[in-house]
Parts: structure tokens; C-alpha cells; sequence
């Protein structure tokens, strides 16, 4: 485990929202720049695996 506390910190959140009707944006964080300021080698692979999952989820929309 890269750091049993780290969910605090993890941008997870996503936004979704709707710029005009039928038309719904989706954002989020990319969770490797989030996590730069933490030197810690597992943290750095997981915030990678993190980031490429929710780019496939948003693309796949």
C-alpha cells in the first residue's frame, strides 16, 4: 500500500455538468500533478493508473 491515508489527498472528485441542453462536460484532476509534492515511488505509480483510468472513463462517454 502506497499510504493508507492518501484517499484525503487524491483528487477523486469529478465534475459533470451540463454547458448547454443535451450537452454535459466532464472534468477531473490529474491525480500526478496532484501528488508531485509527495516523493514516494508507489504513491507516483498509482496516481498514474489513477489519472489513465479516469481519461479512458471521460473518453468512453
Amino acid at each position: 500500500m502506497a499510504t493508507d491515508k492518501i484517499g484525503t489527498a487524491l483528487p477523486c472528485s469529478v465534475i459533470v455538468q451540463e454547458k448547454t441542453l443535451g450537452k454535459v462536460e466532464v472534468s477531473a484532476l490529474n491525480s500526478v500533478a496532484s501528488m508531485q509534492a509527495i516523493l514516494n515511488g508507489d504513491l507516483h505509480k498509482t496516481a498514474i493508473e489513477v489519472r489513465d483510468k479516469l481519461k479512458k472513463i471521460i473518453k468512453e462517454l
